[in-house]
């Protein structure tokens, strides 16, 4: 038996800010919750950490190429709170919107519809 998925299915691909980000100490971003649980002794095995990552955050064209070689067309992402709002008094990280901003046109100048989670 063979199934053949609809033609206007969704083919979705997701990632989480700390996960893939990196760049924690770049443009204003402030340490997270998870940088700072992380940071705490014992608490992760191989002493691994967020702050490189996958360097999505420098090499996100490059991941947006891939998404599309794979015929994803959406893409499920989550947004660093402590990226755009790293003093949390309200005020905003203008080059953490920029970078967003970039990300979302570079998403949909590949015809990948964003889907955003706010971290």
């Amino acid at each position: 038996m063979t199934f053949v998925f609809p033609h206007d299915f969704t083919w979705g691909a997701a990632t989480a800010s700390y996960q893939v980000e990196g760049a924690v100490r770049e443009d204003g971003r402030t340490p997270s919750i998870w940088d700072t649980f992380c940071a705490l002794p014992g608490t992760v095995r191989d002493h691994s950490s967020g702050e490189v990552a996958c360097d999505e955050y420098h090499r996100y064209p490059e991941d947006i190429k891939l998404l599309k070689e794979l015929g994803v067309n959406a893409y499920r992402f989550s947004i660093s709170w402590s990226r755009i709002f790293p003093e949390y008094d309200g005020k905003v990280n203008q080059k953490g919107i920029s970078h967003y901003l970039n990300v979302l046109d570079a998403l949909r100048d590949a015809d990948i519809t964003p889907v955003v989670t706010m971290y």
